[in-house]
Parts: structure tokens; sequence; C-alpha cells
């Protein structure tokens, strides 16, 4: 089997920009309003010889009732759940927060191993503010910049000790699968479809424009053949009210072609 880290952590820590460190591309979409990231993004990393996959999540957000954020949840659960090892990452700019907290309380209880990811240290006043997360007495505690990647190498060492041969060689093949593509307009059922082929809730699905904002690649298996399907966001006509996230949603998706 493949080797998989999940990153997770409330809204607006720097998960999306640090996943994208990690591939070294911009895979996923950065903003600085909450709620950007919502499905759980997949990409493929290597370090120290070693190749695995990484997951970016959406906000963890407990007890809310907003609709995304309901869904996100589930997705950021699904994710703990396929992982072999979470960086929970937190924000050292602001401190520990109630979010912070709760995720902190749910990752305890957690068999696998868990990295903190105390992000944003940009300066020695930082560093210094940043030592308050040890409160949190995980074994591994990591003082990173998403932005500039300083304390990268020291996460990365750790992660990849838990990685065998025979996983990262799983993972490569799998980055060698073909890939098929379901684009179309908004609102059109590209995500649904995605969740019934796969017959599980792999994208969040609803009756609102512009749900899915990633694309989101999952490997398929059918008649005994291994692909991966990419749900896309839906391409509409040139409109200029477009947001800088609509924009870079539908380039995305025409990447997918």
């Amino acid at each position: 089997m493949s080797f998989t880290v999940a990153i997770v952590g409330r809204p607006n820590v720097g998960k999306s920009t640090f996943f994208n460190r990690l591939l070294e591309q911009r895979k996923a979409i950065v903003d600085d309003i909450s709620g950007v990231t919502r499905d759980r993004q997949y990409g493929v990393t290597d370090w120290n010889g070693k190749t695995f996959n990484v997951i970016d999540t959406g906000g963890f957000v407990p007890n809310s009732e907003d609709i995304f954020e309901t869904e996100i949840r589930k997705q950021v659960v699904i994710a703990i759940d396929e992982a072999d090892a979470i960086i929970f990452m937190v924000d050292a700019a602001v401190g520990i927060t109630d979010l912070d907290e709760a995720m902190a309380n749910m990752l305890r209880r957690a068999t696998k191993p868990v990295l903190l990811a105390v992000n944003k240290v940009d300066n020695p006043e930082r560093q210094l503010l940043a030592t308050e997360f040890y409160a949190f007495g995980f074994d591994h505690t990591y003082f990173i910049s998403s932005m500039s990647g300083s304390g990268t190498g020291d996460i990365l060492d750790q992660l990849t000790s838990y990685i065998t041969e025979e996983a990262s060689e799983e993972t490569k093949a799998e980055t060698e699968l073909p890939k098929f593509a379901i684009i179309g307009q908004p609102n059109v059922g590209k995500s649904s479809l995605l969740n019934a082929l796969l017959g599980s809730e792999r994208t969040i699905v609803s009756d609102i424009a512009g749900t899915t904002r990633d694309t989101i690649h999952t490997r398929y298996n059918l008649f005994q053949k291994d692909f991966v399907l990419i749900d896309t966001a839906g391409i509409r006509k040139k409109n200029k009210d477009k947001d800088d996230l609509e924009f870079y949603s539908i380039i995305r998706a025409i990447r997918a072609m």
C-alpha cells in the first residue's frame, strides 16, 4: 500500500500554501479569505528518495451548521481515516484558538503519528510566541514557514522515516495511471457523477454554483483497470464579473483537459 499524509487544521493557517510547497507546484488554490479549500485535494511528492501522497483539506470548524463547513468536516474526517500520518497545522501569528483546541483533542485519539506544524514562524519574535503550542503535548512539534519553506526539511525527514520502500514504489506507480477529466458548465452534475461512480461522498455536492473549486483527482478501478478520474470546477461563458477564485478554478479545469 502507498503512504499518505493528511494536512489538517482550522481555516487560514496555511495548509494549502504548505501543500503547494511540498508538491513544488500551485495545485491548490490559495486565498486570504476563509473556506477556499473544500474537497480533499491529493498530490504526490518525494523526499529522501521516498515518494508519498499528500492530502490538503479544508479548514475544520466543529459544530458549525454552515452547509460547506459541515461538508468540509466530513472530508477532513475521511482524510484522517485514509492517512498513515497527520500534519496538524496551527498559526503562530494568531496563537492557540478554540478551534485549534478542538482539533488537538480529536487528534490525540488518533492511532497514527501526528506532527504538529506551527506555521508562520517568520521571525524570532514569532518563534518565541510559537512555544505556547508545546502545551498540546504532541511528540513531534515543528516551527515552519509555508511561505519561505523554513523548517520544511525537518518535518519531511520525520515523515519519510515512516515510509517503507514498498510503499514508496506503490505511490510512484499510481502517478503513471491514465487520467480522465469530467468537464462541463456549473451545476450540471459533474461532482454527483464522480460520487456515483465511486459510491462515496468524494466531493462536496450542493445546488450552489461554484461548489467545486479545485481539480479533484481520484483513483478508480473498473473492469480490473486502474485510472484517475478528475472532477473540475464549472466552466461558464466569459463574464467580466468573475472573481479571482472563479478565474483560478477555471484555469485549473482547463489544465485538466
